[in-house]
């Protein structure tokens, strides 16, 4: 896992948090997950095509989730409906979208895939054996951890 393919989306992902809820992230201490199994209830995967490929995965509690879509709707959330879970959809997809272009401002294009909503406690996500960065990230509203496994497409055909 190459931190020039990461740092981007942990970059984009401060500052998207900073600017559509209003707070100062912080950092919690990193680690690296060779398995995609969450106990998460809330989680919303990105995928990344191109020449990097992998996976985005920002799982959160329900009460982060509904905190995080309240603020960002302008209105509580009492239940997590479909509504809540497009702005969170919605966070993750600007997260993604704003690491894709620092990476083509180091020459890399890149795509992401719709993001897409997963539910449930203690889901497993597997992500095809590639190993990913583990970022706490720690707001107000609550915490929550995004996990990125990138690698550069011709490393995945070199392996395979």
């Amino acid at each position: 896992m190459k931190q020039e393919l990461v740092n981007p989306f942990i970059t984009s992902a401060f500052w998207v948090l900073e600017s559509m809820l209003g707070e100062t992230p912080k950092r919690g201490s990193l680690g690296v997950q060779a398995h995609g199994t969450t106990s998460h209830q809330v989680n919303v995967t990105i995928g990344v095509t191109g020449q990097v490929t992998g996976h985005i995965i920002i799982g959160m509690s329900l009460q982060t989730a509904d905190r995080i879509a309240s603020t960002m709707i302008g209105r509580p959330v009492k239940i997590f409906d479909s509504l809540a879970a497009s702005a969170i959809a919605e966070l993750a997809n600007m997260i993604g979208g704003n690491g894709l272009l620092h990476l083509s401002e180091i020459g890399l294009v890149c795509d992401v895939t719709p993001p897409t909503i997963i539910r449930g406690q203690d889901v497993e996500i597997d992500t095809l054996s590639v190993p990913a960065l583990v970022v706490p990230i720690i707001l107000e509203l609550g915490e929550f951890t995004m996990t990125v496994g990138l690698v550069q497409a011709q490393e995945r055909t070199q392996a395979a």
